[in-house]
Order: C-alpha cells, then sequence, then structure tokens
C-alpha cells in the first residue's frame, strides 16, 4: 500500500446489489410480490450488472422471502444482468433451477457458533452440503457465489482468526465457487483490521476472485471500502437504503446502502456503470412500501446532485 495521498485508487467497481434478499431478509413487513418484482424491475434499470433478488431457503426460516420462486419468474429479466438467489441446500437449488435464476449463491460462517445458529450445523457439517449445491449448479450451467460471514468478527465469539477464514475460504473454492463475498456480518470492521486480513488473504486468492460485504453497523462501511479499493478489491456488495441485517446476529444493522457507495464512487471518478437518480427512485420506492425511513444518507437528503 502506497502512503497518505498515495492511495491506489480502482478505473472500475462493480456494485452488487443484494437489497432484495440480504435487506428484505430481515423486515418485520412482508413486502407483497408484486411490489418486490416491480422493485427489481426498477434495479434492472439502473446500470447493475448484478441484483441478488431472493433467496430458496425454507419460508418458516425466513418469511420475508417466502414468495422466492413467484419472485424469480414474474421478474422481467434483462440482458446482461446476474440474478442469482441463495440457496442453503439441494432442495433450494432445486426450486432455484426451476425458477431459472443465472447464478446460486451458498452461504456459511468462519465462526463456528454463527454457523450453528444460522445453518444450524458445524461448519465441518456444513461442508458436504454445499459441495452438493455447487457441483450440482456448475452442471446445470449455473454460476456460484459463495458467501463467509463474520470474517471480521461474531456477535457470539467476538474475534474470528484469519486461520479460520482462510480454511472456509479454501474449501469453498476447491468446491469450484466463481467468487467469494468476505461479509463483516455485524459491522464491526475498521480500515487497520481489513488492511491486516487482505494482507493474508491476498497472499493466497486472487483479488478478482473477492468481494467485500460491509455492514454499517457502526458506520464504518465506506472507510472500510476505500481501505479495500486500495488494496485492490473491486467488487462490493451494497443494498439500496442500506437494508439489512441478520436474523442470527444480534446488532447487526443494514449493508452500505448502495446510493452511499455509488455518490462516493462517482465524486472520486470511478465508473461503475449506475445510474444515481435511478438508484435513489429505487430506494425511495422500496422506503415507501417498508413504511419507515431508511438509514441511506443520500436517501434522507433526498437530493441526488448531493
Amino acid at each position: 500500500m502506497l502512503g497518505v495521498g498515495e492511495m491506489n485508487w480502482p478505473a472500475s467497481v462493480t456494485i452488487k446489489e443484494v437489497g432484495p434478499r440480504d435487506g428484505l431478509q430481515n423486515e418485520k413487513v412482508f413486502v407483497p410480490t408484486e411490489d418486490k418484482i416491480a422493485w427489481i424491475n426498477q434495479l434492472s434499470g439502473t446500470g447493475l450488472k448484478s441484483i441478488e433478488i431472493t433467496s430458496f431457503v425454507n419460508p418458516k426460516w425466513i418469511p420475508a422471502l417466502a414468495d422466492a420462486a413467484e419472485v424469480a419468474t414474474g421478474i422481467e429479466r434483462m440482458p446482461g444482468i446476474i440474478y442469482s438467489a441463495l440457496v442453503p441446500n439441494r432442495q433450494g437449488l432445486e426450486r432455484a433451477l426451476e425458477a431459472d435464476v443465472d447464478e446460486a449463491a451458498v452461504f456459511m460462517s468462519a465462526s463456528e457458533t454463527h454457523n450453528h445458529r444460522n445453518i444450524n450445523k458445524s461448519i465441518r457439517a456444513t461442508f458436504p452440503i454445499l459441495r452438493e449445491v455447487v457441483q450440482e449448479a456448475i452442471a446445470a450451467g449455473k454460476s456460484v457465489r459463495g458467501y463467509v460471514s463474520t470474517v471480521f468478527g461474531c456477535p457470539y465469539e467476538g474475534p474470528v482468526s484469519v486461520d479460520e477464514v482462510i480454511r472456509v475460504s479454501d474449501t469453498l473454492f476447491d468446491m469450484g465457487i466463481d467468487e467469494l463475498s468476505l461479509g463483516d456480518t455485524i459491522g464491526i470492521a475498521n480500515p487497520k483490521q481489513v488492511q491486516e486480513v487482505l494482507d493474508i488473504l491476498l497472499q493466497r486468492f486472487d483479488a478478482k476472485k473477492l468481494a467485500l460485504h460491509f455492514h454499517d453497523t457502526r458506520g464504518t462501511a465506506l472507510a472500510n471500502i476505500l481501505m479495500s479499493m486500495d488494496m485492490g478489491i473491486t467488487t462490493f456488495d451494497a443494498s439500496v437504503g442500506g437494508l439489512g441485517g441478520c436474523p442470527y446476529a444480534p446488532g447487526a444493522s443494514g449493508n452500505v446502502a448502495s446510493e452511499d457507495l455509488l455518490y462516493m464512487l462517482d465524486a472520486m471518478g470511478i465508473h461503475t456503470g449506475v445510474n444515481r437518480e435511478k438508484l435513489l427512485s429505487a430506494a425511495r420506492f422500496i422506503q415507501e412500501k417498508i413504511g419507515r425511513e431508511l438509514p441511506s444518507r443520500n436517501l434522507q437528503v433526498g437530493n441526488s446532485n448531493g
């Protein structure tokens, strides 16, 4: 890394929109299926190239996304956009394939306790289930994304060893995933920690195969993204309006808001291909449907020109 004032900024960054899945999964209000579909269609018109549209988890665990199949089959598919969905197991994958999603996303934690709370299995017992999902998705011609939660800290165990992150990440890549998203599930990371963790991980993994997924619980998400960009990461998950949270991570607030990230990148001259006014319009739409003010700074300002 260069000294202060000499940071390495990329020419372009990919924003992966996770609001329709990670954003809505923790909401107490059930957003009607037709509104979800209308919202995703709006997001498709913003210039985003990747949208995570839903989760094929058992509806009893995530009731907010019980309409996964209806949403996935009801949206207008725009060329050049990857529509992905979270799948927990073979049954979820079968439903996702029936709905013809472009990408399957598998998930687990680097923390044993969080993995048990989230998946109801040990890390070791999770691996064969995900391996089956990854291999069957690849056989069906789908790309596969992996998520690792609690990379920077666990709500139950506290600090998480980088060695555990490497062990889980190695196993997921060995299964054949195309990309790995590293999650700051409870928004506990700081730029120095991000630098230290990425210093180790980037010795082992290609930066182009890694994405960062920061929650903004303590207001450090954008600072952590700046550090990640300086380290060579160019793909970031974000959620319109700052929606989000993990049902199994007490205290976790929403993801970094897509429009806040976009404002920063636009102001820095970093290309994303995403239209900020259209993104803000989609944020206003879902804020109205949910019926409460969302944490996005740019949404609160209400002025797309800053």
